[in-house]
């Protein structure tokens, strides 16, 4: 019997990655706004009114990559899991059929 490779293991491996990079993606997102903001704290006062205005476009944007963490965390510990899974499954495969 010939074992190719264990799909399910494959896909846990992905979603692990998928969800590492989402959560890297919004914590990127949420440095960068870190970032503009304390800029704008040393810029003259007509600049700072002008980013007010975007305040609270960037707050929501700041909720939004906090949820996008939230939920790419959730996503790496349940590709974890299906991996873990896949493994167990081909470990008895291999003891059932040796």
């Amino acid at each position: 019997m010939e074992i190719s490779g264990n799909t399910a293991f494959y896909a846990g491996l992905s979603t692990l990655q998928t969800g590492q990079n989402r959560v890297d993606q919004a914590a990127g997102q949420i440095a960068n706004q870190t970032i503009e903001r304390s800029v704008s704290s040393q810029s003259s006062e007509t600049q700072v009114d002008r980013l007010l205005s975007l305040d609270r476009s960037q707050q929501s944007d700041m909720a939004k990559n906090v949820v996008d963490m939230s939920q790419g965390k959730i996503q790496a510990e349940l590709g974890v899991k299906v991996a873990k899974a896949g493994d167990e499954v081909l470990g008895t495969l291999i003891d059932t059929y040796a």
